[in-house]
């Protein structure tokens, strides 16, 4: 069984930063480092995107085009955390973003945290 917790979303100004952390807690099986882990977002009425991604070994990372440049992608295999560097952010990131771990590739998602709200205002 996994778990995956996100945290440090919270309320702030366009242009300002924030770092999404997302713990994961693995009871038996497979180990944090044999997951691809990412990020997607939902914003208010819209569907769930895939906003990040990085590999197993941390060597590989996707962003979506509209957080190039702007947002960076790690992980910590010895604690079993991924992060998510938000800078120069705009009111159109405003989203729940979401913590997701997958075992093959991203056509399936195993597990998703509960989200954690990012708000950005203008």
């Amino acid at each position: 069984q996994v778990q995956l917790v996100e945290s440090g979303g919270r309320l702030v100004q366009a242009g300002g930063s924030l770092r999404l952390s997302c713990a994961a807690s693995i009871a038996s099986g497979r180990t944090f480092s044999s997951y691809r882990m990412g990020w997607f977002r939902q914003a208010p009425e819209k569907e769930r995107v895939l906003v990040a991604t990085i590999s197993w070994r941390g060597t590989t990372t996707y962003y979506t085009d509209s957080v190039k440049g702007r947002f960076t992608v790690s992980r910590d295999n010895a604690k079993n955390t991924v992060y998510l560097q938000m800078n120069s952010l705009k009111p159109e990131d405003t989203a729940v973003y979401y913590c997701a771990a997958a075992g093959s590739d991203w056509s399936h998602v195993d597990h998703w945290g509960q989200g954690t709200q990012v708000t950005v205002s203008s």
